[in-house]
């Protein structure tokens, strides 16, 4: 074996640049067998002899992809040095660039989002500013990512962007200086006077301080509405600070039984340090089967305590301890080395193949357990709501023809919603007031549609109708920051929320939310 390949496969099985004693004994060891020899041997020959001519690298890089395949983990993977700054950047929500959000609508990059004390609000940038130029650069046909990686650069540098704006004739320049950004994961607003709502996108760096000032701003809420659908998870320690929010000093917030780096199997656990925050306010969560992660940990800790009742589908469960390993080269190796436990035992872990489909389980044979309040709970992996509502892939039946026919047609019927709502905005925040609009309003979308080739027939029918105006409405009210009205009309015909909605308005003590939510999961009677 060559002097280059055997220092590679040394590399490889470094798990830190600087791997100390204990890790040189176990790669000598691994070293010796007569499967790493086997392995070797067949490296060199087919790198010597096979006619594909692959290259060291690519081999390398496939031993290596064969490798985490063998251990049936959906979640392991080997980032690349590009791949993990990505990943990095994603789960912390930071990076330097303006602090707008961007999308293609009407087929220019237009800006749908403007974050506050950000170089782009400064700026007096707006949302509906369509970027056409950045850097000497025509961007009127660019694509987000190209806007994007344009845009973005080092803290401190100078970066000139030109947008059009409606009712303006000409460009305007603009010249912003990069800064580090973060981008608010909560999304706070009242929903009725004494009710209020907290959207949480992802579990990033900083969610904690946003939920704790939101706590302060929100103090006085008569029920509290948190909704993590759709949210992936992210820094453990950003979910426990937020569960310790919301739990007495000395509560046990979550535990873990895994490996550490030592390979030895060990138990960890969690307690709340902080004073309780809304200790007597009734606290609904909504979820669904994309809540994850970290956010299954709040989820799971605020039920099991009895300090929430949960609303939604059953979570994703991944309930797996993650553990991200520097590499030679610049690569991370990510490995599941364990599973998180909910205050009450329950495990989040639910088990899936290399493709992600959960693993055939004996829906018979899972347990409960009991809560403080003597609530019973499910287990079997991930959480399992108190009331359960499954997800609308659509919001009414019949709605299919609609969306096959927008496709059939080539019109992104999505898209085109998006750009009259924000439309619709953009005039109403100039004129200073934003209110729920008639079905009249909306008439202009219609005719869009009808013009890019959709039959008048099929989008007058009063379901295809009353659906686009329901879509277009809430997108409008969201865009022109009138979230908690956007909220209500959202409601008409998301179940969970209506639910969740209901809940907080009827509970004034977390008691009667319990009572609420015992009788809204009974089975109804059949009449005689």
């Amino acid at each position: 074996m060559s002097k280059p390949l055997r220092l590679a496969w040394i590399a490889l099985l470094a798990l830190a640049p600087g791997a100390d004693a204990q890790d040189t004994v176990g790669q000598s060891r691994i070293l010796g067998s007569d499967e790493a020899q086997v392995f070797l041997q067949a490296f060199e020959a087919i790198r010597r002899l096979h006619p594909s001519g692959a290259s060291d690298s690519a081999l390398w890089v496939g031993a290596l992809e064969g490798l985490v395949e063998q251990i049936d983990d959906p979640y392991a993977t080997v980032f690349t040095p590009t791949e993990y700054a990505q990943f990095q950047e994603g789960a912390s929500g930071k990076y330097a660039g303006i602090g707008v959000q961007i999308a293609r609508l009407a087929a220019r990059v237009t800006v749908i989002a403007v974050f506050r004390d950000t170089p782009a609000e400064r700026a007096g940038m707006l949302v509906g500013d369509r970027i056409v130029w950045v850097e000497g650069h025509d961007a009127t046909d660019w694509s987000v990512d190209q806007a994007r990686d344009s845009i973005r650069g080092e803290v401190g540098t100078v970066v000139r962007i030109r947008v059009e704006r409606n009712g303006l004739l000409g460009q305007i320049p603009m010249e912003l200086t990069r800064d580090s950004v973060h981008v608010p994961s909560l999304a706070a607003t009242w929903v009725d006077s004494d009710v209020a709502y907290f959207g949480i996108d992802r579990i990033a760096r900083g969610s904690t301080t946003e939920v704790a000032n939101a706590l302060s701003e929100f103090a006085d809420a008569g029920a509290l509405i948190l909704d993590l659908r759709q949210n992936p998870g992210g820094y453990l320690d950003e979910a426990l600070g937020i569960v310790d929010l919301f739990l007495a000093p000395g509560q046990l917030l979550a535990g873990a039984e895994g490996r550490n780096e030592w390979g030895e199997v060990k138990t960890e656990a969690w307690f709340a340090r902080s004073p309780s925050r809304m200790e007597s306010t009734p606290i609904v969560v909504l979820v669904d089967e994309f809540t994850a992660s970290a956010a299954e940990i709040i989820s799971g800790a605020l039920q099991d305590h009895d300090r929430a009742v949960v609303v939604g589908s059953r979570t994703f469960g991944k309930g797996a301890v993650q553990s991200i390993h520097p590499l030679p080269a610049g690569r991370w190796i990510r490995l599941t080395t364990g599973s998180w436990i909910t205050p009450l035992g329950r495990s989040l872990h639910r088990p899936r193949n290399r493709n992600g489909e959960p693993k055939e389980v004996d829906e018979s044979a899972m347990g409960s357990v009991t809560t403080g309040a003597g609530r019973e709970l499910g287990t079997g992996g991930g959480v399992v709501p108190d009331i359960a509502i499954k997800r609308d892939t659509l919001p009414e039946e019949g709605l299919d023809l609609l969306y096959n026919h927008a496709i059939e047609v080539q019109v992104p019927l999505g898209i085109r919603i998006r750009e009259y709502a924000l439309g619709l905005a953009a005039t109403a925040m100039a004129a200073g007031s934003v209110e729920r609009l008639p079905s009249s309003a909306f008439d202009g979308l219609v005719d869009t549609l009808v013009a890019e080739g959709m039959d008048s027939a099929i989008l007058g029918d009063p379901a295809a109708r009353d659906y686009l105006d329901w879509r277009a409405q809430v997108r409008y009210l969201d865009r022109a920051e009138a979230r908690g009205l956007a909220l209500l009309v959202l409601a008409e015909r998301d179940r969970a929320l209506a639910e969740a909605l209901r809940l907080a308005r009827s509970a004034s003590t977390p008691d009667e939310l319990f009572a609420l939510a015992e009788a809204a999961a009974e089975p109804a009677e059949e009449g005689g």
